[in-house]
């Protein structure tokens, strides 16, 4: 029986290869790989794949990144960088933000949020805003004890300047239930100052249960951690002179 004579003779030339009689006729690929293995390459192997795709992963990731910029309305010295649709969304509600006088009364936004969500998700959002200085109306530190809640929901509706729309599973079904929070997407649709952020779901499945909300683009959380959401949201409000 033939035996490769690889350990005998070598096969680091492509003749060498074929006057074995084993590896006769295979001599071009031989070659080929040994050179990748003489850089210590091999193309066939698990960690090559993996920095194939890391490459091709972080090659997306900078394209992704380049088409990155920051907003008209950033302050000066702002490192928050918005994609194209992100300042596509925001935009309008920047020029309503423009129009309305801030006064005293007036919350700057109004933070609407399924009530499973209060303590978690909405409570999160709500600290990253009013640590960047956003007056935001929120049901547990506005709605009082006794107090008629739906009234109170009213009232703070016409005194913010935005709506937030917290989108989570917990709010899919409320807005299926027809509670609360359907009647104040309702007043936040019609006032056009409507910024939905979907948080543990997608767009789509908001699209599923409400096809009018759902068409209005927004913030999502898996493309930005909640701290980069509330620092785009609170660059909405800066008072600099835009470019």
């Amino acid at each position: 029986m033939a035996q490769c004579t690889a350990p005998i003779r070598g096969h680091r030339s492509e003749a060498a290869a074929e006057a074995c009689p084993v590896c006769g006729g295979r001599g071009r690929y031989y070659s080929s790989f040994m050179s990748y293995q003489s850089y210590g390459y091999n193309p066939y192997s698990k960690s090559s794949s993996s920095i194939s795709n890391a490459h091709s992963s972080s090659s997306s990731s900078t394209s992704s990144t380049s088409l990155k910029k920051r907003a008209r309305w950033s302050p000066s010295g702002s490192t928050v960088l918005y994609t194209p649709a992100q300042l596509r969304t925001l935009e309008p509600v920047r020029n309503n933000i423009l129009k309305q006088p801030k006064t005293p009364e007036k919350y700057d936004m109004f933070l609407c949020h399924a009530w499973d969500d209060r303590k978690e998700a909405a409570k999160d959002l709500y600290d990253k805003l009013t640590a960047r200085g956003i007056n935001v109306w929120f049901s547990e530190k506005d709605l009082q004890l006794g107090t008629n809640m739906l009234r109170e929901i009213d009232k703070g509706l016409s005194k913010s300047r935005v709506g937030l729309v917290l989108v989570t599973p917990a709010l899919l079904t409320k807005i299926e239930e027809e509670g609360v929070a359907e009647k104040e997407l309702s007043a936040l649709l019609a006032k056009d100052r409507l910024i939905p952020i979907v948080h543990n779901t997608t767009y789509d499945a908001l699209r599923d249960i409400s096809p009018l909300l759902g068409s209005r683009s927004g913030l999502d959380t898996s493309e930005d951690s909640m701290d980069e959401i509330a620092a785009k949201l609170a660059e909405l409000f800066t008072e600099e002179a835009e470019e």
